[in-house]
């Protein structure tokens, strides 16, 4: 079965969105209206909204209602748009989604305000009276934490792209763990919050959801290198441009030698490459074969997650699980 084909065509994921969409809308409105459309403007774009999927599905596994996650849910999309609005500006990205970024489409002042609007409307969403005082402290705390390992990883993710030294595997692993899986742990162990679980069901599917974000990522950094950009609707090369060191980048480095490696090296944290040479580079890269061993430490973390919801069975712990062959399967 192609990955992913059991999340499409009116799937459990596709209905989580549609109501995470419904509920994103209706918060984020408001005046001045030209700060609102551009908090909405990557909401409204699409996006798979796997973070508040699985925060419903870790509610409904244990016991709770989809509607008691959906305050939750909503609140790690919105901190998600934040980071995202904020990432593109500090990378200088024009297209996300297939639309402007929100810097080029209303401006760096706006795209700023409008992220800023995003982070404090989530923790809105989680602060309301039907939640309850003792909840709602706890879904902030987590919510609150996961944010701070956020910036913590982007900021490491900065220093590696600025430094010469090239870092170990581990080091990567440590700065996606926060960079990317921590609002993946938090999405999870939220939803088990919602579902009223003790610690130890919290811990287990904050665990499932930091091993499927470390997954995530690197499936990611590998689309970002070496995807079609006519199917990821991403530029190409800009990873290699802006001097990430990313896993198949790493890899690519540690593995290239004689004209390949040149190509990469030339590319490698130079904002000046232009098309023909990142075209060249990523080629160089794609014809290393490196992809094979990419995913490979991707499904390593997948089922290091699946031996988290080991003893659990019933539909949200089964879509759950799917989630991790779409991450390593997909292709966008």
């Amino acid at each position: 079965m192609e990955a992913g084909r059991a999340l499409r065509g009116g799937t459990a994921l596709e209905r989580s969105a549609a109501r995470v969409n419904a509920y994103l809308a209706a918060r984020l409105r408001g005046g001045p209206p030209g700060l609102y459309e551009a908090a909405a403007h990557l909401a409204a774009s699409g996006g798979k909204r796997l973070r508040p999927h699985m925060a419903i599905k870790s509610c409904e596994m244990l016991g709770g209602r989809a509607a008691a996650a959906m305050p939750a849910a909503a609140a790690v999309e919105m901190v998600h748009n934040f980071t995202l609005v904020h990432d593109d500006i500090m990378d200088n990205d024009e297209v996300r989604h297939g639309v402007p970024t929100v810097h080029r489409r209303f401006g760096v002042p706006v795209a700023i305000l409008a992220g800023d609007v995003l982070f404090s409307r989530a923790f809105e969403a989680v602060s309301g009276p039907r939640i309850g005082a003792a909840r709602s402290a706890l879904l902030a705390a987590r919510l609150a934490a996961a944010c701070t390992e956020v910036c913590e990883g982007q900021m490491l993710d900065m220093e590696m792209a600025g430094s010469a030294r090239t870092p170990s595997e581990a080091e990567y692993l440590g700065m996606v763990s926060k960079k990317t899986a921590a609002l993946f742990d938090a999405s999870c162990a939220m939803g088990a919050i919602c579902a009223g679980a003790g610690r130890r069901d919290v811990s287990r599917l904050a665990s499932f959801g930091r091993n499927l974000g470390i997954a995530f990522q690197i499936t990611d950094d590998l689309i970002g290198v070496m995807g079609d950009p006519a199917v990821t609707k991403k530029p190409v090369g800009n990873d290699l441009r802006e001097g990430k060191k990313s896993l198949p980048i790493l890899m690519a480095v540690a593995s290239a030698s004689g004209p390949a490696k040149r190509s990469i090296g030339r590319c490698l944290g130079n904002k000046r490459a232009t098309g023909p040479e990142l075209a060249a580079a990523v080629k160089a890269i794609r014809d290393m074969g490196i992809d094979g061993d990419v995913r490979d430490r991707a499904v390593l973390h997948a089922k290091r997650a699946r031996r988290s919801l080991a003893g659990r069975s019933g539909p949200a712990a089964a879509e759950l699980s799917s989630l991790l062959d779409f991450v390593v399967g997909r292709s966008r």
